[in-house]
């Protein structure tokens, strides 16, 4: 069989993959805090017919080879872990970072999860919870009779309480942050796990160690570019389209072989 049929078929393969991450990166254009997707290409294997350098006599060398290469495919994707905008939303416990780190939520299996969604509810108990009902780590947990809570830019969550006159301190929220946040293991439902490849997490109080600060009353919305994800599915279109008419030019010099050769 030809070659440039299975050449070209890895090309659509890579291209259909290409398509699923930005039609996933478009999906959660309003999801908060969530990180855009790029594919990575690598080309294949090469077939060395003529080795480059290789002695055409005794005292010279082919400057060049002759390698025929085997097509492409997606080895990863690479969160892209720049800074969303800020919203406002006046919510109380409604929180943003604002530079480098991730909020921390406890699992119902005992492990740590990270996440820069910063929407937190209060659940029955007036424990601080993301949507999910995940408590954040280290707990907070509210009065029944608070009047108001503040959380500083360091992460100091206090509470006006009825019939106090002094704020009461709840305890403080921190982030953590690691060396490589692009080796995180996206799990769904805006969280992250930790990995052999992200490193340890790294805990401190926001704005201290390259710890971004803490935004109270703000979300993060997501990094996804609408126009730069368009011109990428133009861009992934096209280059499908190159790729199916090479499949089409093999068939018809193939048929043209078989219908005048014989």
């Amino acid at each position: 069989m030809h070659p440039a049929l299975w050449v070209s078929k890895t090309g659509l393969s890579a291209q259909d993959t290409n398509m699923s991450t930005i039609s996933n990166n478009l999906a959660n254009v309003n999801t908060t805090g969530f990180k855009r997707d790029r594919a990575v290409f690598q080309d294949l294997l090469y077939q060395i017919n003529r080795q480059p350098g290789g002695m055409s006599t005794e005292n010279s060398e082919l400057p060049s080879g002759l390698q025929l290469g085997t097509g492409v495919r997606v080895v990863g994707t690479a969160k892209q872990f720049t800074q969303g905008n800020l919203q406002v939303t006046e919510q109380p416990l409604d929180m943003a970072v604002n530079g480098r780190g991730f909020f921390q939520v406890l699992l119902p299996d005992g492990e740590i999860a990270y996440t820069r969604d910063g929407q937190f509810q209060l659940n029955a108990d007036g424990d601080v919870v993301n949507a999910n009902g995940y408590p954040l780590e280290p707990n907070i947990n509210v009065p029944e009779n608070t009047t108001s809570i503040t959380v500083g830019t360091d992460g100091t969550v206090s509470a006006v309480v009825e019939n106090q006159a002094a704020p009461v301190q709840l305890g403080n929220v921190t982030l953590v942050n690691f060396v490589n946040p692009q080796g995180l293991m996206a799990v769904g439902n805006n969280l992250f796990r930790e990995t052999n490849s992200s490193g340890a997490p790294q805990e401190g109080e926001p704005g201290i160690g390259g710890l971004g600060t803490i935004e109270q009353g703000m979300t993060e919305s997501s990094n996804v570019e609408v126009v730069e994800e368009l011109v990428n599915m133009i861009t992934t279109q096209r280059a499908y389209e190159m790729n199916s008419k090479v499949v089409s030019t093999t068939d018809q010099m193939l048929q043209f072989l078989s219908q005048n050769v014989g």
